[in-house]
């Protein structure tokens, strides 16, 4: 598997990725570009993240998700780690309180939790976990 930069070629897969998710942000994916995207590829693109500077040493993950076919098989560790390694900082992001399988990928590479912030996700409504990690 392979993690690199993700292109404009990328955005179809992203999309196609994303409308399998529910569970993650679902927002425009050209406007990922604008940030720090990254995909993870065999054949095809299996996953993407995305982050953004959010101050000089602090980062923040806005978002990740996996082909449905393609989870539980490293491809959103691979592109955590990838992500982490890139740079030295103060980590963060939010993810749904439901959403425990994330929640315990996310601990299981160093992120711990930091707080809650009630009604944050919307359809369903339902608070987010946040959660930080220092590099």
């Amino acid at each position: 598997m392979t993690v690199r930069p993700a292109t404009t070629e990328d955005l179809a897969a992203i999309a196609a990725i994303q409308s399998r998710s529910p569970e993650a942000s679902q927002w425009d994916p050209p406007s990922y570009l604008i940030h720090d995207c990254m995909v993870a590829q065999e054949t095809r693109v299996l996953g993407f993240l995305v982050a953004r500077r959010t101050a000089p040493d602090e980062r923040e993950i806005l978002n990740v998700a996996v082909d449905p076919g393609e989870r539980r098989k490293g491809v959103a560790r691979a592109l955590l780690e990838a992500e982490l390694r890139r740079r030295k900082n103060h980590w963060f992001l939010e993810v749904r309180e439901s959403n425990s399988c994330a929640i315990k990928l996310y601990q299981s590479v160093g992120f711990r939790v930091v707080s809650r912030r009630e009604a944050y996700y919307t359809n369903p409504p339902e608070p987010a976990i946040v959660m930080k990690f220092d590099s």
